[in-house]
C-alpha cells in the first residue's frame, strides 16, 4: 500500500456555504478545488479537519468510529476559528455517503479507509485579517491506509522540550492547519540534530503533547495523562484508551505533571502515544538536554492498543456504541 495519506478514492463529498446557508452535499469525482486567490483561508488560516477511520469487518460491512464525535469536535474548532458551522446531519451524511459509494475500497485490517473532513473559509476579501469567512467550503477526503509507520509499530524516541508550546492557549484544543505548522519546524529540526521520531511539548516544564498525537504514561495497574484544557487537542484515541482502561481495571490519573516527574516515572512506566494514524504507539527513548533516557518496556501499551483495535476491527463487543456503521 502507498505511503500513509498519499493515495485517494476516486471521488470526494463537497459542499458550500452560501448566503447565509449551506448547500445541498454532493459526491462528486475527485479534482482540484479552484479558488480565489484572495480566499480567506489562504491568508488567515481559517481551516480545521478531523481525521478518522473506517473499518472493514469479518462479515464485509464497515463502521466508522466516533463518527457523532469526531462531527461535535469539528463544530468545535469551526465556532473557535468563527467558521461556518457545519450542521450535524449534513457532516455525517457526507461522511457515511462517501464510504458507502466507495464500500470496496475498504481494506482489510489492519488497514482501514482514512477520512478527512475539512473545513475552509473562501471568502474573498484581503482586508478580512480581523473578520470572519462567511463563505466556506466543506468537502470529505477518503484515502486507504496501511501502517502510520513504515515498517509497523516500533518504539519511538522523543525530544523533551522544556520551552516551547506546540500551539496557543487558546487554540490547542482546535484542530487547525496552524497547529501542525506551528510544530513542523520544532520537529524537523530535533529529527535532524538529535534523530528523533517526534518531539514532546512541556512548555514551562508543563508536559502536553507532541506535534500529532496525546501523549501519556501506563503502568500495570494506571494511566497518568494530562487533563483536557484549551491548551492541547483532545483526541478521540485519547478518550477511547482511557475508557479501555478503566474498563480492564486501571486507575485512570487526569493530572498535570513536570518533565522533573516524567523523568522520575519512565522507569517503571511505559510511555505511548495516542491518535486516530497511529492508534497507540509505544515510545521507547526520550532525550532531554544530550542525554538519552530509556523508557520501561512492558506488555501494558500492546495490551491497550489490541482492546481498542479489536472493537473497531469487530472482534470484540462494541459496549460503548462507538461505532456507526455503513
Amino acid at each position: 500500500m502507498s505511503t500513509f495519506g498519499t493515495q485517494f478514492c476516486e471521488n470526494f463529498a463537497i459542499a458550500r456555504y452560501l448566503d447565509d446557508q449551506w448547500q445541498a452535499a454532493a459526491i462528486e469525482p475527485l479534482r482540484p478545488l479552484e479558488l480565489h486567490p484572495a480566499s480567506h483561508v489562504l491568508h488567515y488560516a481559517s481551516t480545521c479537519f478531523e481525521g478518522f477511520k473506517a473499518y472493514r469487518w469479518p462479515d464485509g460491512k464497515a463502521h466508522v468510529f466516533r463518527l457523532p464525535d469526531h462531527v461535535a469536535r469539528m463544530q468545535k474548532s469551526a465556532e473557535s476559528l468563527r467558521l461556518p458551522v457545519p450542521d450535524t446531519e449534513l457532516l455525517s451524511n457526507m461522511v457515511l455517503d462517501l464510504v458507502t459509494r466507495h464500500i470496496d475500497d475498504v481494506p482489510e485490517p489492519p488497514s482501514s479507509l482514512y477520512l478527512r473532513p475539512t473545513l475552509i473559509g473562501t471568502l474573498p476579501n484581503i482586508g478580512a485579517a480581523a473578520s470572519p469567512s462567511t463563505e466556506a467550503l466543506l468537502f470529505v477526503l477518503a484515502s486507504p491506509v496501511g501502517d502510520y509507520f513504515a515498517g509497523g509499530i516500533r518504539p519511538l524516541k522523543l525530544l523533551v522540550e522544556d520551552q516551547r508550546s506546540r500551539s496557543t492557549e487558546q487554540l490547542g484544543s482546535t484542530k487547525t492547519g496552524g497547529n501542525y505548522a506551528a510544530a513542523l519546524g520544532p520537529t524537523l529540526d530535533a529529527k535532524a540534530e538529535f534523530g528523533v521520531d517526534q518531539v514532546l511539548f512541556c512548555p514551562q516544564g508543563d508536559v502536553q503533547e507532541t506535534g500529532a498525537a496525546n501523549f501519556m504514561l501506563i503502568s500495570d495497574d494506571e494511566i497518568i495523562t494530562k487533563p483536557l484544557d484549551t491548551s492541547f487537542l483532545h483526541g478521540m484515541t485519547r478518550a477511547s484508551i482511557l475508557t479501555l482502561a478503566a474498563d480492564m481495571g486501571y486507575r485512570v490519573n487526569e493530572r498535570n505533571f513536570t518533565v522533573a516527574e516524567l523523568f522520575s516515572w519512565i522507569p517503571k512506566y511505559e510511555a505511548a502515544l495516542s491518535g486516530t494514524a497511529a492508534a497507540l504507539t509505544p515510545v521507547g527513548t526520550v532525550v532531554y538536554e544530550g542525554s538519552e533516557l530509556p523508557v520501561r518496556d512492558g506488555p501494558n501499551v500492546e495490551r491497550l492498543r489490541t482492546a481498542l483495535q479489536s472493537i473497531q476491527y469487530g472482534q470484540a463487543e462494541d459496549r460503548h456504541g462507538w461505532l456507526t456503521p455503513v
